[in-house]
């Protein structure tokens, strides 16, 4: 009796994505503070995921460089704060740097 080779089974477009991902992982050493490590830790364990996919899920959410920030992808606690300050030209600013310290 045979059995069936594994590799045969239909894999979704989900698992193939995830696999070629893991694929190309690097492995890379990060100083963190024990504490938060224990917090990641603890919540992946609650929440069925590695400290790695919560590292490289955080570090997928972070803005390209050069990428404008919408509102909407702010932390809501950001999002509060947002027009709390009113928008001012630096010109008066700048006058004042230049009275205090003087012109280049």
């Amino acid at each position: 009796m045979t059995r069936p080779f594994r590799g045969s089974q239909k894999k979704g477009a989900h698992a193939i994505g995830q696999a070629q991902k893991k694929a190309r992982r690097r492995p890379t050493n990060l100083s963190l503070d024990p504490d938060a490590v224990a917090r990641g830790e603890r919540y992946g364990e609650r929440h069925g995921t590695s400290l790695s996919q919560l590292v490289t899920s955080f570090l997928h959410s972070l803005p390209a460089e050069g990428e404008p920030v919408s509102r909407e992808s702010l932390a809501p606690p950001v999002r509060r704060l947002v027009g709390l300050v009113r928008e001012s030209d630096d010109s008066s600013y700048k006058a004042h740097l230049v009275k205090k310290y003087g012109s280049r």
